[in-house]
């Protein structure tokens, strides 16, 4: 395979910014090994913590977790889940703990349902109070899947969970349990409903006032219709791609459909798995030190390969710093330039996940960058060494056993995945922009070229409602940039802003040139039109975003990655900032519980986390 020499420089200067935090997180989790080598982790309880640890367990569990040595003993491992059954993406996994806990027995191993964790739909809670809780429920299921670990009874750890907030926080969480393996088992997208191009035509036209909610309704049932992950490519399947290129699922696990034999195969092999890399074995596998510098550059790489989510400009930051790698956005924008686009799926393509997987899914594209030497190869996996197990596809023998079979070289669909030779794009389609308003990150493979420079008049918003109310009466008939600030994640949680995409491409689609700046986010719904999100430093700790004024001039060029503030630099300066009343914002919908975290948390570049991790330290 070939070697691209800018992925090694990237690689390399991340290694070099990151060395003194790499250092003490390897020592920390080093010493945590060292306590309870080739003896399982609740060796070292006292008989009292003992007993209370499986008082509860069935017999013939006891009888296993009773045995301490290293010649008789076997390991425990814990289920954390985010299982729910109100939101579709979780509710399959209600059915996982069986399974997996037979699959351990027949190994003479056990499993401890440890705890489960909080999971938080942003569907749901789009422009409503909730979404204020939604960056901030990625920490919290961090600390409660710490609180589930901190019983120090496991050997190991299976992660039960699927979409936004859930996944990152788990994946910080394992992390900080880095002396153990983990594995993550996902739960599959639901069946394909009605076309996403679809959804998003009726969307628009509730919001220009020429359809019913009842007709709205009806297009949202038909493509939100059952178990499994909604089928676009946002966060959640952004987070399924992220843990098969970092080697964290068992390999092709990420698009298999909820309830089928397939999906069951796969959660019982994670099982299995598990059980063989604990440090009761000889092929032990710790997280922490599975996942390095070059896991972390593989995961960004995916990302901007198959057009994920720029939530990850985000959660990946927070999700390195938990393993004491220190990345930024310049690093996201180097890879950017020379990482190119393999796949055109919804919202920068018409096709959904299930079609892409049908395509040749993540193990073609894996293969495709594997050949080009755009992946790091020689990656530790929860498989074992090489990153060429996930070029490979899971089916059953015969014999109904689960089997692994190389990807067919070629795309079944051409126009959902295209091949180095012919990129959809030659970049990955993730630009930071800078210029006298901070830095921001913007989304371009969705856009059409002349949507990538824009200047226009600043029209100012405190509020997703404030611009959603000017489009209801008519204000926004022109050209301008939308700039919605007091978005971010100290002024109110920094939510995302699927409100405003209907309405502005709705004046998009008539002819006038919109934009939209914001410290606020947009996620894996960012489309058609150009959203410079994330905005650091955000409006509330005095970023000049919180200077500019309706009217002002803003040039958003995305071709230079420029984003820039027309107006004299003295006169800019000499603006006295007016804080809004946010007052609104900090109570309702449990929002008072989560003032620590705003008051504390961190810049968006910094992974917006709301605690110190070590990368902070």
């Amino acid at each position: 395979m070939n070697r691209h020499e800018q992925l090694w420089q990237v690689t390399d200067r991340i290694k070099k910014r990151s060395t003194e935090t790499r250092a003490r997180y390897i020592k920390r989790i080093d010493g945590a090994v060292k306590e309870s080598r080739d003896r399982p982790r609740r060796s070292g309880l006292g008989c009292t913590n003992l007993a209370h640890g499986y008082a509860a367990a069935p017999s013939a569990d006891k009888i296993r977790l009773r045995q301490l040595e290293p010649n008789g003993a076997s390991a425990n491992i814990a289920i954390v889940s985010a299982y729910n059954e109100m939101l579709s993406a979780h509710q399959p996994l209600g059915d996982y703990p069986p399974l997996i806990k037979k699959a351990l027995a027949e190994r003479q191993c056990t499993a401890q349902f440890a705890g489960g964790v909080p999971a938080m739909c942003d569907g749901v809670t789009q422009g409503m109070p909730g979404m204020e809780l939604s960056l901030f429920s990625r920490d919290v299921i961090a600390m409660s899947s710490a609180i589930a670990l901190s019983h120090d009874m496991f050997d190991g750890a299976l992660y039960l969970g699927v979409c936004d907030k859930i996944v990152p926080g788990l994946l910080m969480s394992a992390l900080s349990f880095g002396h153990m393996p983990a594995i993550f088992v996902p739960a599959g997208p639901m069946p394909s409903g009605i076309s996403n191009n679809e959804k998003a035509r009726v969307r628009q036209l509730f919001a220009e006032g020429k359809v019913t909610e009842a007709v709205l309704l009806e297009s949202e049932e038909a493509s939100y219709h059952s178990p499994g992950t909604c089928t676009f490519y946002g966060t959640a399947n952004s987070n399924q791609m992220l843990m098969e290129i970092m080697g964290l699922h068992i390999p092709g696990a990420a698009f298999i459909q909820p309830g089928t034999e397939l999906r069951d195969a796969l959660t019982s092999a994670a099982a299995v798995r598990i059980s063989e890399i604990t440090g009761l074995t000889s092929s032990f596998q710790p997280l922490g030190r599975m996942i390095d510098e070059r896991s972390i550059v593989n995961a960004i790489v995916g990302l901007l390969a198959t057009g994920g989510s720029t939530n990850h400009t985000l959660h990946l930051v927070a999700i390195a710093r938990a393993a004491g790698i220190v990345i930024n956005w310049d690093d996201f924008a180097e890879l950017s330039s020379f990482v190119p686009l393999l796949t055109r799926i919804y919202p920068n393509g018409e096709a959904d996940v299930n079609q892409f997987h049908q395509a040749g899914g993540l193990a073609l594209v894996i293969s495709e960058l594997l050949e080009a030497g755009l992946l790091h190869a020689d990656v530790e996996t929860v498989m074992g060494q090489g990153l060429d197990h996930y070029a490979q596809q899971p089916t059953f023998n015969s014999k109904q056993l689960l089997k692994w079979h190389p990807v067919a070289a070629d795309s079944r669909d051409p126009a959902i995945i295209s091949t180095m030779n012919a990129p959809f794009s030659e970049d990955g389609g993730l630009k930071l922009l800078t210029g006298n308003l901070g830095r921001a990150v913007v989304k371009t493979s969705a856009l059409k070229e002349p949507d990538r420079v824009i200047e226009a008049p600043a029209e100012v918003f405190h509020s997703q409602q404030q611009l959603l109310d000017a489009f209801e009466q008519g204000m926004l008939e022109k050209n301008f940039i939308a700039v919605v600030r007091y978005q971010g994640p100290k002024a109110n949680g920094m939510p995302e802003l699927h409100s405003l995409t209907p309405v502005l491409g709705a004046l998009q689609d008539k002819g006038y040139q919109v934009a939209l700046v914001t410290d606020g986010r947009m996620s894996g719904a960012s489309g058609k039109v150009p959203a410079a999100i994330h905005m650091t430093p955000e409006s509330l700790a005095g970023g000049a975003l919180a200077r500019v004024q309706s009217g002002d001039l803003i040039r958003m060029d995305l071709m230079k990655a420029t984003l820039n503030l027309l107006v004299d630099e003295q006169e800019l300066a000499d603006r006295t900032i007016t804080y809004p009343d946010l007052s609104e914002n900090q109570s309702g919908c449990g929002r008072e519980l989560f003032s620590t975290l705003r008051q504390q948390v961190g810049g968006a570049e910094q992974g917006a986390c709301s605690f110190g991790i070590e990368a902070d330290t």
